[in-house]
């Protein structure tokens, strides 16, 4: 079994000044430490650490889910801070970006956005 200490979670992106900015002044993301990359703490513990890559290609699925009391409202904050949230094809998502899968018994409430280096995050209803 694994005893660790603590953990966190790493991405990679193709402009780190471009992360920095979108990390912390639009998602409001503590940055801990710029060492080699940057350190961020994730709400509620945890850290991301962000690096630099020449030939980064974003994955194809979420990296980053946030947990939210209000997806309306985080949604909304977000869309005022120039954030644009994605549509899927084969999900049924609102005006604002959000599939409603509580209603439709279908899972949680979440919306998708993506930084600047194409890396899909979310906001997810607690």
């Amino acid at each position: 079994m694994l005893h660790a200490k603590a953990s966190f979670s790493g991405i990679s992106v193709n402009d780190l000044k471009k992360a920095k900015e979108f990390y912390a002044e639009k998602l409001g993301l503590k940055l801990d430490n710029e060492e080699m990359g940057l350190q961020f703490n994730l709400p509620g513990g945890g850290s991301l650490f962000i690096y630099e890559k020449d030939n980064h290609e974003p994955a194809t699925f979420t990296v980053l889910n946030f947990l939210v009391a209000d997806i309306d409202k985080a949604v909304d904050d977000l869309m005022e801070n120039g954030v644009t949230f994605k549509k899927y094809e084969g999900f049924h998502q609102d005006e604002k970006g959000i599939a409603r899968g509580k209603e439709a018994h279908m899972g949680p409430d979440i919306a998708w956005f993506t930084d600047p280096s194409g890396n899909i995050l979310s906001v997810i209803q607690e």
